[in-house]
This record gives C-alpha cells, structure tokens and sequence, in this order.
C-alpha cells in the first residue's frame, strides 16, 4: 500500500518528468553564437582540448561535472529493484550534489550485473566526467568494481555505500566521544554490525582515525580467524579486528562503548544494550527500521542515539557528506579518494558541529547548513594537495 507521503512523491515526479535537467550556460541566439557553440568554432576547441587533454577540465564539463552510477542491485531499504527502479534514487542523488553543493551531475543505471561489463562501460564514459559516484551496487561486487576503476582511471572514484557512510558515522563518533568523555581512541571498544559495503569501510576507516578495538559481526556472528566460512574481502579485515572467538553480536557487545549498525532491522533489544560500557553511544544506521528503535535504546540506557532517519535527532547520513566531498574533489581536480581526505572529510564535519554546539541530540551538523560543503570540500582540497593528489 502506497502512504501518502509516496502517493505526494509520485505526483511531484510526474509534474517534472523527475528531479533533474540539463542547462545551457548560455544563450544560442544568432548565428554567431551558433558558431561559437557548434560548427564550426567549436572544431578548434575539439583540437585544442585533443592536442593539451589538461585542458578539457576549463573548457568543457568534465571539470565541474560528476557520473552517479549504479545497476540497482542494492537499493537502501529496497533491495534489488534493477535499472529502471534505480534510476529515481540515482537522480536524487544527482539533485542532492546540485542543491548542497552546487556540483552537476549525470544518473547513469546499468542494464547488466557482470562486474566486467560494468567495469568497462564506466571506464568508457570517464573521459566526460571529473568524478565518478558509484551507488547501490551489490557487496562484495562493489569492491572490486570500485578497486578495479581505481586502478583504471585518472579522475576519483568513490562509492558512497561505503564512504560516505564511514566518513559520517566517524564524525559522529569523534563528536559522541567528547561529550561521554572518552579522550582515548586505543582504549574505546566498537562493535560494528554487518559487514557489507558500509560495515567494512567503517570499520577501516574508523582504524585508520587510529580507533584499536573494533570488532566486526555478520549475520553469522563474530568475524574472526576461526571461521572457515569467511568470503576473501571479510579475511581482508582480520589484521584490524580484535582477536576474538566465533561468539555472537550480542555476546561481543558486552562491555562495548560503541555499536555502529549497518545491517538489519530489529536485531537489538534494552537487554542488549544494558551489557554495553558507561554511558554507550549507540548507532542504528539500518534504513528505514533501525537495528533498534530509539526508545529501545534509550530504556537500555544509551546515551547517545543516532539513525540513518532524517524524522529522528542525530541523522547519519550520507548527505552530511557527499556533496562536499565531490565539490573538493572537482575544485581540486583530484585524481582519486585517499584514506587522508576521507578522514579529512569526517573531521570537518565533526568540527563544524562543534562550532554550532555540541549535545546527546547534536553530534553532526544540520544537512542545510550552507556552511556544510564549503567546509567539508576546503578540507578535501586541502588534504589532497597535501599528498599530491591535486591537477589545481
């Protein structure tokens, strides 16, 4: 059954055929113009921009233009809905880029789920874009996909499932840290639920911030050496997880500061949070059911609480991200995503909301803020510089 809220969002769609269109930048209106924007002044541009390929970054697109892409197999809170489902989510995500950080961008929905051919057709089109976005592919698929065109490719690529997850949720976290007190990052227990796409980047780059004590669990329990069951990307972890036997989430949870969520609904109960450390900072980023709802979490004593929901205080949310991060990345016409800027990213977030005023229901900044981007893309900028990642 359709909700009014989804019955109001198709008759919006409908009255704009989507959420997107492209602009002209300006106005053919003689046969001058004509000239200069076609044939045949622009066959001097084609030549110049052949004969100095620096160049297409000024006089074309390619320098402020992102490719949001997807095959629609791992649509957050649908599932696989394919192409033609995908393709009003990935225009979101294009008007999100555009409303919060003023960077165009382009849905591209793949009609095949082979790794190889999708590898390839993005590989084909990267020449017409500065950045590339990669949304709602399958794990573990996403991870080669986006490790192959990494190794491919001269502009950033960089899959939002994973990182943009793990830079909002570090930013929460470090926020969540100061107000419960917990100044030492080696000494601060996390418990992280599912190891997908967004389980596995958080949990790397929650150790490379310099966090020591990170456990990770999938549907089977505790990911760890004694499994024989462990798929090659999930073996990939073992050097950054706390030693542990094959125990479950609920029994690793015992004694934790810090849940992080990024699998299932309703899989957390008070009792559960009860066994947790002091003060526990819990993080239920299933969407659109938490892995347990706040009043659950807060009967079990948490004192932080945040969600991937925009209906609830302290959304985790990847438009707290992205939109700054691929403004940076353009600006900067950087040639890929390093660990660096990703932690950069998160800790521009995090101060930001820390200039607002930091409290239980307040730990990241409000995704209107218009300071948002600018600070989190300065950041990038300024990180990719630093490692040499950067064309201007």
């Amino acid at each position: 059954m359709v909700s009014d809220l989804g019955k109001e969002a198709i008759e919006l769609h409908k009255k704009f055929m989507g959420k997107i269109a492209v602009k002209s930048l300006y106005k053919v209106a003689d046969r001058h113009t004509l000239a200069l924007a076609y044939t045949p002044g622009v066959a001097d541009v084609s030549l110049h921009v052949r004969d100095h390929p620096e160049t297409a970054f000024d006089l074309t697109c390619k320098g402020r233009l992102a490719c949001v892409v997807s095959d629609g197999t791992r649509v957050l809170g649908l599932g696989d809905i394919g192409p033609l489902g995908a393709l009003p989510v990935m225009e979101g995500k294009c008007m999100l880029l555009k409303s919060f950080g003023n960077v165009d961008a382009v849905p591209l929905c793949l009609d095949t789920k082979n790794e190889d051919e999708i590898v390839a057709v993005v590989k084909a089109i990267a020449p017409s874009f500065g950045a590339i976005l990669l949304e709602d592919f399958s794990s573990p698929k996403c991870f080669a996909i986006e490790k192959r065109l990494e190794s491919m490719l001269d502009v950033p690529v960089f899959h939002d499932d994973q990182h943009g997850t793990a830079i909002v949720a570090l930013a929460g976290l470090i926020n969540a840290l100061k107000l419960t007190a917990r100044e030492d990052k080696k000494s601060v227990k996390i418990v992280i639920s599912g190891c997908g796409a967004a389980g596995v980047a958080i949990a790397r780059l929650f150790h490379a911030y310099g966090f020591r004590k990170i456990s990770i669990a999938d549907s089977k329990g505790a990911v760890c050496r004694p499994r024989s069951d462990l798929e090659e990307y999930k073996k990939e972890l073992l050097p950054i997880l706390e030693p542990s036997e094959p125990v479950s989430l609920k029994q690793l949870l015992a004694g934790a500061d810090v849940f992080v969520g990024a699998s299932a609904p309703n899989i957390l109960k008070a009792e559960d949070i009860k066994t947790m450390a002091e003060k526990p900072i819990v993080f239920a980023l299933s969407n659109p059911t938490p892995e347990i709802s706040p009043e659950a979490a807060q009967a079990g004593g948490a004192f932080i609480y945040g969600s991937g929901r925009s209906d609830l205080p302290n959304q985790i949310n990847n438009a707290l991200g992205f939109p700054g991060i691929f403004r940076g990345l353009l600006d900067c016409r950087a040639k890929r995503v390093s660990m660096g800027m990703k932690l950069a990213a998160a800790q521009a977030i995090a101060k930001l909301a820390q200039k607002e005023g930091l409290s239980a229901q307040k730990i990241v900044p409000d995704p209107f803020d218009k300071k948002l981007a600018k600070v989190v893309a300065k950041a990038v900028m300024k990180a990719a510089k630093k490692e040499g990642l950067a064309r201007a």
